[in-house]
């Protein structure tokens, strides 16, 4: 199983607009952060988790040349605002509407922002046609499983996702944008080859994980490599790879992990 991080950032992406901060001027490449989602590679089914403002760019830069499924965790702007540009995706599928799976508030989202992608099949080449199904509680493929579960961000629920891979056994949990880790997500999470968390400041936040908040998260859960993304421009990776515990990291954009 391969785990591409497309981007590891927040809404307002790092460098912000007018911010003249250490992380926003860093000359570190991995302090400069694309709104978050990732790609999944599972026996070579590809599945592209949330398509952000720079989903287009994100692809570009990490030749993502083929989607099969697409997940959307949940609708908030920076998770939902590039699937438009999957329309490349339905031309190479053959025409055919690309399957996308979510909640019933991501469904809704999707539906309100792109109402001419509903459909079967595009209406003409180089157009986008999306095939909306709920998320069950397991997603049983030849390629593996990926299995769901809610966690609280705010005023919504994400979906939080549990990857496991046929040929390899190798098992990858994605928890974005979450407040906490409830005590199912916790159990389907045990046993992760790979975990990665919101972990988006120091200090606490109203609807997502704090570091100390994830970096407890994780040791529940008690995986042998742990990253954090969402991050915000509060957070240095040179000066918080000193900080963080053993076992836990900071996603960067670009990382790209081989399970």
């Amino acid at each position: 199983m391969d785990v591409i991080f497309l981007g590891t950032g927040t809404s307002q992406g790092v460098p912000m607009i007018a911010c003249d901060c250490a992380v926003c001027t860093s000359a570190d490449p991995r302090d400069r952060r694309t709104r978050t989602s990732i790609h999944v590679i599972m026996d070579g089914l590809r599945i592209q988790v949330d398509a952000s403002p720079e989903f287009r760019l994100q692809c570009l830069r990490e030749k993502i040349d083929w989607i099969d499924l697409f997940i959307l965790t949940h609708g908030h702007a920076d998770h939902i605002a590039g699937m438009d540009d999957l329309r490349r995706y339905c031309d190479l599928l053959g025409g055919v509407a690309l399957p996308v799976y979510s909640t019933e508030e991501g469904m809704s989202r999707v539906l309100a922002m792109f109402p001419y992608a509903i459909a079967e099949r595009p209406i003409a080449k180089g157009y986008v046609a999306f095939k909306l199904q709920g998320m069950p509680d397991r997603l049983e493929l030849p390629q593996g499983t990926i299995e769901s579960t809610l966690l609280p961000h705010g005023g919504v629920n994400t979906l939080g996702l549990v990857f496991t891979e046929k040929s390899s056994g190798k098992k990858f949990a994605y928890y974005t944008d979450c407040k906490r880790v409830p005590r199912a997500a916790v159990a389907l999470a045990r046993g992760s080859d790979l975990v990665v968390l919101d972990g988006l400041r120091p200090d606490s936040h109203p609807t997502h994980m704090s570091v100390d908040e994830a970096v407890a998260a994780a040791a529940e859960i008690d995986a042998p490599r742990n990253y954090l993304t969402h991050i915000t421009h509060f957070m240095a990776q040179a000066e918080w790879a000193k900080k963080l515990p053993p076992k836990v990291e900071f996603a960067y954009d670009g990382l790209r992990v081989n399970l």
